[in-house]
């Protein structure tokens, strides 16, 4: 049986939840679907984010907290060139840190990186190679 080319839902973990949910609802302006005190969920396009606090998500994982498991960034692909430092901007207000200021790739447009509190990198990027419906899902294409 070969698995379906899907995404369905992304868990982080997090050492404070008050401080995750900051940066999500001010941030990026994002609602919760559903909340108690050791997960958060994010209706998202297509898929759900949980913020999950991280001694319960080891424990549901049962894996150790400690060790670096290896790198990765999320992306927010936004529609225009300009959106980009604006959302920027709201996402340090709200308790981000800045990884790298808004530039231009090699490919064109323009991205930068905030870290959510709990350090986990999100790359905002306007790529003018990647459609963007009017439900928000974005289409592989340079």
């Amino acid at each position: 049986m070969m698995a379906e080319q899907r995404v369905s839902l992304i868990t982080l973990g997090s050492q404070n939840l008050a401080a995750s949910k900051q940066f999500y609802c001010e941030g990026f302006g994002w609602s919760t679907v559903f909340e108690n005190e050791e997960i958060i969920f994010y209706q998202l396009n297509g898929l759900v984010l949980a913020i999950f606090a991280n001694a319960a998500l080891a424990d549901d994982m049962q894996r150790a907290t400690s060790g670096h498991y290896g790198n990765f960034a999320l992306a927010h692909n936004v529609r225009g060139r300009d959106e980009v430092e604006t959302l920027m901007r709201a996402l340090l207000a709200a308790g981000g840190k800045l990884l790298r200021a808004a530039d231009e790739p090699p490919i064109g447009g323009l991205r930068g990186y905030v870290a959510d509190p709990d350090g986990h990198a999100w790359e905002i990027a306007f790529n003018p190679g990647f459609a963007i419906d009017s439900a928000g899902n974005i289409q592989f294409g340079i």
